[in-house]
């Protein structure tokens, strides 16, 4: 779970962006601009990250700020697990990243999988829906929801790297590779498996 004075930075800025959008008063307008230039300072100092590299936070041109989401796809066959390695950091994740505009939730799992994995899918069941901060890893700047979606393969066919990675392969929930804490983490892949394991399981929320 992040640091309670990061997540208090970052709703500062959200507040700030979102202040700035709907076009206050001159005098409101430099007050929350000060406010947006202190919270990025304490994001920047808190998240160890430059200035120069906070892309992704609350812009003003994006009106009312709000989490982004991230989704993510749990693909078993014979009780294994697909993961795919990311070149970013050589570590290993389900396949998934963020939503994109135009497409539903469940069809960004299922087109990540084919672009990550090379692997056609069907997305069965939103089995989580959590908070980034709340999970274990590495704090993130960035505010987002997590949408993990139980999926089956279509096809017999071997997964296979995409552009953004550099293997895929399915693992024994038992015995994982080192995994890229940010974007899946080992308690995702139980929670998963225990949903794969029984179908008929409540969708898990924060």
């Amino acid at each position: 779970m992040e640091n309670s004075w990061l997540t208090y930075a970052k709703r500062l800025q959200a507040l700030a962006a979102t202040g700035l959008h709907y076009e206050p008063r001159p005098y409101d307008r430099e007050r929350f601009a000060e406010i947006d230039t202190i919270a990025r300072e304490m994001i920047s100092r808190l998240g160890r990250i430059p200035l120069q590299h906070l892309g992704g936070l609350p812009e003003v041109h994006e009106g009312y700020a709000t989490p982004k989401i991230d989704i993510r796809a749990a693909v078993f066959r014979e009780g294994r697990i697909l993961l795919v390695r990311e070149i970013s950091d050589g570590k290993w994740t389900m396949p998934g990243g963020f939503a994109d505009i135009g497409l539903t939730a469940s069809e960004v799992a299922v087109k990540e999988t084919m672009e990550e994995a090379n692997l056609q899918v069907r997305a069965c069941k939103l089995f989580c829906l959590r908070h980034r901060a709340k999970q274990a890893g590495e704090p993130d700047f960035r505010d987002f929801y997590k949408f993990f979606f139980l999926c089956e393969p279509l096809t017999p066919d071997e997964p296979a790297p995409g552009p953004e990675t550099s293997e895929a392969a399915f693992f024994n929930p038992d015995r994982l590779p080192e995994m890229s804490l940010g974007r899946s983490n080992p308690g995702d892949i139980a929670r998963a498996s225990r949903h794969f394991h029984d179908p008929g399981r409540p969708t898990d929320f924060d």
